[in-house]
């Protein structure tokens, strides 16, 4: 977790600067373990957000803003009640501990002063927002609460008496002195590394904190203790003191490490010089805010996208038993033929049967050398009654097989347009891409609408303009690409000229391609460009070479009632293209604001 103490401390320092002597006038639960506070001061607004997540736990002003539930929770409610209208008096911290208390004074229901303790622990899985009566030390409320049945060490109820999480036993690294680091060095097993080292002994400082501290004494990470002498101890201490002396101050330098691709990495109170990443400075509230903004997006687009392939996988699961049934069934109907060659045979010869029998055997004067044929018979029957009921046992296999072949048809049909969605849901990156296809399924009655509590929102549908990608050729042609469904009707049907040229990947499922052609002719270049485009976002990006069909749009149709996507083509050529991530790196125009490469 990289919200240490020393940026908890970074936080605070920043807080007390913006938010003290602000007043409280509006809270919010947007989410079952977070609470946002709007405060007003000096002509401005913030909004401060106290997480109390497992995963996500942390205290910062945020920009981001979240919908909220009709109905507030209890312990929103509770907080309204004793906080709203009340003035932030201070942000504190003891020592480099994962803990702030904001202290608030607010007035109770008679208009005399009330002050109260709002705490915000960050410990992980046992992290909780409590609202406490200072006055006698006594919870209000908690957004967790639990009994000695689930803690031995404390209660979080109302009424209880409000005890402090338990003590880490840490060393305070903005009070400890050499001596105190040397001995809490001896202390330690002669095989630990020294980021772990300063972890295990010293508070508020997390693994990527460690490791700059390491670094900036010139040694590896991967130093064990062992290896340390007398100089190696005075340069990781002389690291250490070098850092918590600003700290101590108030004095910080705010970092977060960023991805190639600008992806949030981690971020600390400190410049972090030994990442290898690109490195964004800047308030510690801000960037916090960019790093758990990305990820709450990633984490809803993964589970979003989680819940949409399993929603396919379930439909296609479906489709393949229905498939297999059909194919038993056309194996059941596979001697029809023979059924309607014994009815021929017995209507040719009823002059030469006799009654009664069981079986006969005559010349089957289809073939050539008249092959004799035995033919079972219900010795029940007269000869012609016997030819009848094998010509309406073909009648029925024949009608059978062919409504069989029609649904099994229409059922691969249906499969390879869910294979083509869930190529789509492979390459979605963005919620917006993951909400267009939801729409696709829900339209398609693979979904239910989902059903929006009376008041919301969400209730008025909104409309949603698909944005298909955006690229421009080595030639300056512009080249858009759909990447589901949505868009590429989008795309192809709506946005596409007739004169237009349109690729896709031959009998794959994938995007459709368009070369705005402004009645110019394409070039080589261009075609090859967006036929690598075609190939890349389609189901064959792992192959080396894909076919790829193209023709002008004014000879792509299509059908009337024809699923999303689906269209039809004709006057096509294909040509082999390469599926290229580079390629599609160096021809993005960025105008769409989607993630490209997923």
């Amino acid at each position: 977790m990289p919200f240490d103490g020393l940026v908890l401390a970074a936080v605070r320092k920043e807080l007390n600067d913006k938010l003290t002597g602000g007043r409280i006038e509006k809270i919010y639960q947007p989410d079952k373990d977070e609470i946002v506070l709007s405060v007003h001061r000096m002509g401005s607004r913030c909004r401060l957000l106290l997480s109390a997540n497992a995963q996500n736990a942390r205290i910062h002003l945020t920009s981001t803003i979240k919908e909220n539930p009709i109905t507030p929770p209890l312990f929103c409610m509770v907080l309204r009640k004793h906080l709203e209208g009340g003035r932030v008096i201070s942000f504190e911290q003891n020592g480099l501990e994962r803990v702030l208390l904001v202290k608030i004074d607010s007035r109770d229901e008679l208009g005399h002063q009330s002050p109260k303790h709002l705490i915000c622990e960050i410990m992980g899985k046992h992290s909780n927002i409590i609202l406490v009566e200072p006055s006698v030390n006594t919870i209000i409320d908690g957004i967790k609460r639990y009994s000695h049945a689930v803690s031995r060490y404390r209660e979080v109820l109302p009424g209880r008496p409000y005890l402090p999480p338990p003590p880490q036993k840490k060393l305070n690294p903005l009070l400890v002195d050499e001596g105190q680091f040397r001995l809490a060095c001896l202390d330690s097993s002669l095989e630990t590394a020294l980021p772990d080292l300063l972890q295990r002994h010293f508070e508020g400082l997390s693994a990527a904190t460690c490791r700059e501290i390491v670094f900036r004494s010139n040694l590896s990470p991967d130093t064990i203790l062992d290896q340390c002498g007398d100089h190696e101890l005075r340069a990781i201490w002389l690291s250490l003191y070098r850092l918590t002396v600003p700290a101590g101050e108030g004095r910080f330098e705010p970092c977060l490490t960023t991805s190639i691709k600008g992806k949030p990495q981690d971020f600390a109170a400190i410049d972090l010089n030994h990442t290898r990443l690109k490195r964004k400075h800047g308030e510690m509230n801000s960037l916090i805010d960019i790093f758990f903004s990305d990820r709450e997006q990633t984490e809803k687009i993964n589970k979003t996208k989680k819940a949409l392939i399993n929603s396919l996988k379930k439909e296609i699961a479906r489709l393949e038993k229905k498939l297999d049934l059909y194919e038993e069934s056309l194996d059941e109907t596979a001697g029809a033929e023979k059924l309607r060659l014994y009815g021929e045979l017995l209507t040719a010869n009823l002059y030469r049967l006799g009654e009664n029998k069981h079986e006969v055997s005559l010349e089957n004067f289809h073939e050539k050398g008249q092959q004799t044929v035995t033919i079972p018979l219900d010795p029940h029957r007269s000869p012609a009654e016997n030819s009848q009921a094998y010509f309406k046992k073909y009648l029925k296999a024949k009608n059978t097989r062919s409504a069989v072949e029609l649904q099994v048809a229409q059922a691969r049909e249906e499969l390879n347009y869910l294979e083509g969605v869930g190529a789509a849901l492979d390459q979605a990156g963005e919620l917006s891409e993951l909400e267009e296809v939801r729409q696709e399924l829900i339209e398609q009655r693979y979904l239910k609408q989902p059903a929006h509590t009376p008041g919301s929102r969400k209730n008025k549908k909104e409309k949603l303009i698909p944005k298909p990608l955006s690229f421009r050729s080595s030639d300056g042609f512009q080249l858009f690409v759909g990447k589901n469904n949505k868009q590429n009707d989008y795309l192809t049907l709506k946005m596409a000229r007739e004169s237009d040229l349109w690729l896709h990947t031959k009998d794959i499922p994938g995007a459709h391609v368009i070369i705005k052609t402004e009645e110019k002719e394409v070039t080589p270049t261009t075609l090859s460009e967006a036929a690598g485009l075609a190939a890349f976002f389609s189901k064959a990006r792992g192959s080396k070479n894909v076919p790829v069909d193209y023709t002008l749009k004014k000879h792509v149709s299509k059908p009337r009632g024809a699923r999303p996507g689906m269209v039809i083509y004709g006057q096509q050529k294909t040509i082999m293209a390469v599926p290229d991530e580079d390629l599609v790196k160096k021809l993005s125009t960025g105008d769409t604001g989607q993630s490209i490469i997923n």
